[in-house]
């Protein structure tokens, strides 16, 4: 009887722990492969979202002089909002279209700068050439902004990819060297960007960010220091 447990033991049980052991070690091995080949994809995705809501941000500052302080208005202003572009034609070191738009302007003598400007559009508009001048324009942000991306949603911005959780934003005016600066962060915790990887592999990224002083996830931008809107992955 102990000869054919032996036997048993050597032939079938000893394999199939070795079969076993062998799998739990591969997986050991590649759990934090799979694990960061996920983490690198949906960090590429999130960082470009980060940077959409940046340029809107800029975008929302530069007609506001300040930033949003929640993504609705953000949203908001993409949808409905205009901003101020200025066109420039020709170049003030090209003293002969100097010379030739000075002999234009004489033209329309007594009429305000922005006026003379529109003339100065509607005759380079009809062929006019070697003009230099600068006009200003109202066009709607969604023109201007991401219209060279046909699969842009703005409504996307709202949300941290992969989990649906929202983004945490927030926005301030922070007196810096006596001056007013307004300043605003955008923030995606690798709790929820993460969401659905293996937990453990996610809780020692967290620890690992937290001893570097870093913040748990990605982030543009700073309410607490200017940094010129900068993102913590670059």
């Amino acid at each position: 009887m102990g000869s054919i447990i032996k036997k048993v033991f050597t032939y079938l049980l000893l394999p199939a722990a070795i079969v076993g052991l062998t799998y739990l070690l591969v997986q050991s091995i590649m759990e934090p492969v799979k694990f960061n080949k996920h983490k690198d994809y949906r960090t590429e995705i999130a960082v470009q979202r980060l940077k959409d809501i940046r340029d809107l941000q800029v975008a929302f500052k530069n007609v506001n002089a300040r930033y949003s302080s929640t993504i609705d208005s953000l949203i908001q202003f993409y949808n409905e909002g205009k901003m101020n572009i200025t066109l420039q034609v020709g170049s003030k070191d090209d003293s002969l279209a100097m010379a030739h738009t000075d002999q234009i302007k004489k033209r329309f003598r007594g009429l305000k700068a922005d006026k003379l400007n529109e003339k100065l559009y509607e005759l380079y508009l009809a062929g006019e050439q070697n003009l230099v001048f600068a006009v200003n324009s109202e066009i709607a942000v969604k023109d201007t902004l991401f219209n060279d991306r046909p699969n842009f949603i703005v409504d996307s911005l709202a949300f941290i990819p992969f989990s649906g959780d929202s983004i945490i934003m927030e926005s301030t005016i922070k007196k810096v060297s006596g001056v007013n600066v307004p300043l605003f962060e955008a923030s995606m915790p690798y709790k929820s960007l993460l969401k659905g990887l293996d937990n453990q592999l996610r809780i020692n990224l967290d620890a690992e960010q937290e001893d570097k002083g870093r913040y748990k996830g990605l982030q543009v931008g700073s309410i607490t220091a200017p940094n010129n809107n900068a993102g913590n992955w670059e």
